[in-house]
């Protein structure tokens, strides 16, 4: 996890999120147990009712289960439900962004799915300016 703050969101919320990112990525899988707040709290330093905080969310969410005595667990199902939710939550929020962004520069569905050649040539077109700018060396 990351381990600076930022002032955008409250950071049980920012802990929430990182979590959950790390079930999507698979780095935490099903059944697999969340660090402890303890350990969470002193390695980020921050208060444990933070963290508390931020793992009773993705309880809330159902996407953790406390066992009574051995800590948190990502539940079975919770990627899968994570996914649903992000998708929508992508489709809803960023995409019209993102696609009004497409329309506003008219970009071609072609030029998108070859997004590999535009960001070489684009590399190779940054290199050729910062070339050109860089004053030549006299012998």
């Amino acid at each position: 996890m990351n381990r600076e703050w930022n002032d955008s969101q409250p950071i049980y919320r920012q802990l929430r999120d990182r979590v959950v990112a790390m079930i999507l990525e698979g780095v935490l899988k099903e059944g697999d147990p969340l660090p402890s707040v303890r350990t969470v709290a002193a390695e980020y330093r921050v208060n444990p009712l933070t963290v508390l905080k931020g793992y009773q969310e993705l309880a809330n969410e159902r996407l953790v289960e406390t066992r009574r005595g051995l800590g948190m667990f990502v539940n079975p199902g919770a990627r899968k439900l994570l996914l649903e939710g992000e998708r929508q939550k992508f489709l809803g929020e960023e995409w019209p962004r993102i696609y009004a962004n497409i329309q506003r520069l008219g970009l071609k569905p072609e030029e998108l799915l070859d997004g590999k050649k535009i960001q070489s040539s684009a590399g190779a077109a940054k290199a050729k300016s910062a070339k050109a700018d860089s004053p030549e060396e006299e012998s």
